[in-house]
């Protein structure tokens, strides 16, 4: 069998809900990935979801029943949070009641065994609530990943061609990136015992991501990063590099108007590692 089909046997399983243990009890570590949207993020929940030592939750957290703050549900700042007019929204500690969210998710939690020690949500507007998980979280533990910023504007200009005009929303993208990454950089700065890597290197080192998950929170030395993922709830699809295929998607026109953003923040596309493009004939 392969791991595959093994990972798919394993899925199938009956799951144990939280609602039926007292998980304040059995979950020793609350594991929180930490990523900007359109960033890889559905992919590593989806693995996540096939350990047998790991709570998950069906949706992100923030869109989870008895979640107790704001999120991105219904207000339009899906995908663009981070951009100026809805930041603020999202980093007022006082809309946030983390003990009745943890109650809340902890309840609604699924496991593939009882057993199961590991509680793990993302949402990314967790980028700016990583202090009050840590405060409210016993044993919080993250891991903070990013994506190629050019691929991630095309995937929010995409979603959004029917709610903005093509320059409107490439521009808008492109801020919301440069804050993502800008708050990324001080996750990574300020939580140096957390695990980093990028969407480039989990999808080129997909084993060797997997040894640095195990090596971080040893209860995840099950995972099996050959798995299809449901996405969209439409079909299932392998862990694959879409960088060149969606970047492929933007016009010269497009370029110029994203680099028009990009180029007033170089030292976090350099942080990262990530390229100037501003021709495709380069």
């Amino acid at each position: 069998m392969s791991k595959t089909d093994t990972a798919t046997t394993n899925s199938n399983n009956t799951l144990y809900p939280g609602a039926m243990y007292d998980l304040h009890k059995k979950v020793k570590t609350n594991l929180f990935l930490i990523c900007p949207n359109n960033s890889g993020s559905t992919f590593l929940k989806g693995i996540m979801a096939h350990s047998r030592n790991t709570w998950n939750l069906k949706r992100e957290g923030q869109h989870m029943a008895g979640f107790q703050g704001n999120s991105t549900s219904g207000i339009g700042a899906e995908l663009l949070w981070a951009t100026d007019k809805w930041l603020s929204y999202f980093t007022d500690e006082t809309a946030y009641n983390w003990p009745k969210t943890q109650k809340a998710w902890y309840f609604t939690a699924t496991a593939l065994h009882p057993d199961a020690s590991v509680f793990f949500t993302k949402s990314p507007p967790a980028i700016v609530w990583v202090e009050q998980l840590k405060q409210h979280f016993f044993n919080s533990q993250f891991i903070f990943m990013v994506r190629n910023p050019y691929a991630v504007v095309e995937g929010i200009a995409r979603r959004k061609r029917d709610k903005f005009p093509r320059q409107e929303i490439l521009g808008m993208a492109a801020d919301h990136i440069m804050k993502c990454f800008e708050l990324q950089i001080k996750n990574i700065e300020k939580h140096q015992d957390a695990l980093f890597f990028t969407y480039e290197e989990m999808c080129s080192a997909p084993d060797k991501i997997a040894e640095q998950l195990a090596s971080f929170v040893p209860e995840l030395n099950d995972l099996n990063m050959d798995v299809a993922i449901p996405v969209k709830g439409n079909y299932c699809e392998s862990l694959r590099n879409m960088n060149d295929q969606q970047i492929s998607n933007l016009s010269q026109h497009d370029l110029s108007e994203i680099n028009r953003v990009f180029d007033r923040y170089p030292e976090y596309l350099g942080y990262f590692g990530y390229q100037r493009i501003s021709s495709f004939n380069q």
